[in-house]
């Protein structure tokens, strides 16, 4: 919790994190598993340095939520995700399967690349 405050707080330029319950017995629970030292990588949107997307240019005063924290221990560090976020990255809001196609005359394949 502390280094997820000192981000929102020196980088944000907010004023914390907001945690539920649940989220607080979570990172307990990493904590108490040995990943306590493991370094975060904050998951918010670009859009702002809040995780609101409407909140433009350098805003202060604001918290941000985090709706979960996950451990991705294989490459060692914890990510807390801000606000609403999908982990999925690169993946287009239209999936490349529809710019494939096959001539059934000549067998020859369209759009794959």
């Amino acid at each position: 919790v502390d280094k997820m405050n000192e981000i929102v707080r020196n980088i944000y330029g907010g004023e914390g994190v907001e945690l539920s319950d649940e989220m607080r017995e979570k990172i307990e629970n990493l904590e108490r598993q040995g990943y306590r030292d493991l370094p975060i990588c904050m998951a918010k949107t670009h859009l702002s340095l809040s995780c609101d997307p409407n909140l433009k240019g350098v805003p202060t005063g604001f918290t941000v939520p985090i709706q979960d924290v996950r451990l991705s221990a294989g490459a060692g560090f914890v990510y807390p995700l801000a606000g609403t976020i999908s982990t999925m990255p690169g993946l287009p809001t239209r999936p490349g399967f529809y710019n494939i196609d096959v001539d059934t005359v000549t067998g020859n394949i369209t759009g794959l690349f």
